[in-house]
């Protein structure tokens, strides 16, 4: 694991624990969140009305630093879900990407639709919390995780009724798969010195069991790479940066799936 993930975790360890004294899980589990039933992500990829696109509110990031730090979450989150996305990702990381638990309750107040806690899960703690502030699914990012903690982390989501998202970068980690993850996702990002190509998911998508929904991660701002990796049996695209380093990020996001439409039909011009 390299050094901005290393970073991310070692910081996040801390995180976890000044919370766990500041909000016990008793406290967590009062939220109206805990009783709500969960929209599931995969259903929604799956809808023939929709794009699959998981538009994603995002702040900065470690590699870019400021993309849009004063984006507000009401108006982004009903812009994309109006522009025509499946879902939505809330970057929920304070420290490196400027977002807060708050983000993603906002969001929830707004939308209907499943949304993702984009977040460094390292502990179940972190997982009653998603649920307590009004998430749908989790992301289990591969890289920090051994194979036993995903399958707990993963089974214990499932206790909660969360869906489950498992992000993998490199063919080694695709022994990190187990039956109780609900999706997989390529990060066409390399953690080691953030490049980017979406020939990462074109090449480990084959490898990934059927069973699994499939989403592209990271790096796509062309709608051509989307119908590209359609064809190649992915269901989701998960894309922030592209729409959020925009002035209008819901005017992006109706703009691109516009854009993909188009292509489906055959009269993309661009």
């Amino acid at each position: 694991m390299q050094s901005i993930l290393k970073k991310i975790v070692a910081h996040k360890k801390e995180e976890i624990a000044q919370r766990k004294s500041l909000y016990p899980v008793k406290l967590l589990e009062q939220s109206i969140y805990f009783q709500t039933p969960v929209v599931s992500l995969r259903k929604y990829l799956r809808r023939p009305d929709k794009s699959g696109i998981i538009a994603e509110f995002k702040r900065r990031s470690p590699s870019k630093g400021d993309i849009n730090p004063y984006a507000r979450v009401e108006r982004v989150s009903i812009g994309y879900m109006q522009a025509g996305a499946s879902a939505l990702s809330v970057l929920t990381d304070t420290h490196f990407f400027g977002g807060k638990n708050e983000d993603l309750t906002e969001a929830r107040k707004f939308n209907f639709c499943p949304i993702l806690r984009k977040e460094f899960i390292l502990d179940e703690y972190q997982i009653l919390e998603a649920r307590s502030i009004g998430a749908d699914a989790i992301l289990l990012i591969a890289e920090c995780l051994s194979k036993e903690a995903v399958a707990q982390l993963a089974a214990f989501a499932h206790t909660l009724g969360l869906e489950v998202l498992l992000e993998i970068h490199s063919p080694d980690q695709l022994a990190k798969l187990h039956p109780d993850l609900d999706l997989v996702g390529v990060n066409n990002r390399n953690l080691e010195d953030f490049s980017v190509s979406i020939e990462a998911s074109l090449q480990l998508g084959e490898a990934i069991p059927k069973d699994f929904t499939k989403i592209s991660e990271s790096g796509i701002s062309d709608p051509r790479a989307v119908a590209r990796l359609r064809e190649a049996g992915f269901e989701g695209f998960l894309i922030g940066e592209h729409f959020m380093a925009t002035a209008d990020p819901p005017k992006a996001c109706r703009q691109f799936i516009r854009d993909l439409e188009s292509i489906q039909t055959g009269t993309y011009a661009h």
